[in-house]
């Protein structure tokens, strides 16, 4: 279980967390919702070693991890999809889950395992990233972050810029993930109706505090519209 607890954190002067205390459920998948600016990404980069806190403390099945570096908290178990689709747009579809299997003793059958899930990508594996739509290159770029058999996935905005069939299947990979294959999942999103589709446990973030927090469900959308003022 991942856990971070009384965190500060920012960028030079400015503070952005203030004391935030979030952890993922071990069965299942934490969702911080919030708008802009609330500190959710913020959130992400503290959580993976990106960026170090200035109070408080992250661990990981109950190991302070807050001083680890992005490379050791990896080796842990973590993977992390930034937010924008991020790919190598000059490289193949094949070629970006390539640069994360080599190397790996079992990158042959993770990539098969990756691309199972996402079998959309199998047709595309020789069109360059950059020729891919939105949706394609998120499902490329969690299908990449699933080759590293992590334990703990990382999702910022997966559904940010998408069209709503790919948004249902990487809902439905989600819950796949999480039910199936036992990985948690720590999920930033501003799309409710999705992210409490496939959360467990919710977190409200707004000015880098966590304002209400509950179960997942759609029972819980109204009252997250309410703290959110939407």
């Amino acid at each position: 279980m991942l856990e971070l607890r009384g965190v500060h954190a920012g960028y030079g002067r400015s503070e952005v967390l203030h004391g935030v205390d979030v952890a993922v459920p071990a069965d299942g998948v934490a969702a911080v919702l919030g708008h802009n600016g609330a500190g959710k990404s913020t959130l992400l980069r503290v959580a993976v070693g990106l960026l170090r806190p200035r109070a408080g403390t992250v661990t990981l099945d109950g190991e302070d991890v807050t001083r680890l570096a992005p490379h050791q908290r990896v080796a842990r178990g973590l993977a992390y999809v930034p937010q924008g689709q991020q790919c190598f747009p000059h490289l193949t579809a094949a070629e970006n889950l390539r640069l994360v299997a080599d190397g790996r003793r079992d990158g042959a059958a993770a990539t098969a395992e990756a691309l199972d899930l996402f079998p959309a990508l199998r047709p595309l594996l020789r069109r360059r990233a950059g020729l891919l739509s939105g949706g394609q290159r998120q499902q490329l770029a969690i299908a990449r972050a699933l080759v590293t058999r992590p334990r703990l996935l990382l999702l910022d905005e997966p559904t940010e810029g998408i069209q709503p069939s790919v948004v249902a299947e990487i809902q439905d990979r989600i819950v796949e993930l999480a039910t199936g294959a036992g990985i948690r999942v720590l999920l930033v999103e501003q799309h409710l109706g999705f992210a409490l589709r496939v959360a467990t446990r919710h977190y409200v973030l707004e000015s880098g505090r966590v304002t209400a927090t509950g179960d997942g469900g759609r029972d819980a959308e109204r009252s997250v519209r309410q703290a959110l003022a939407v």
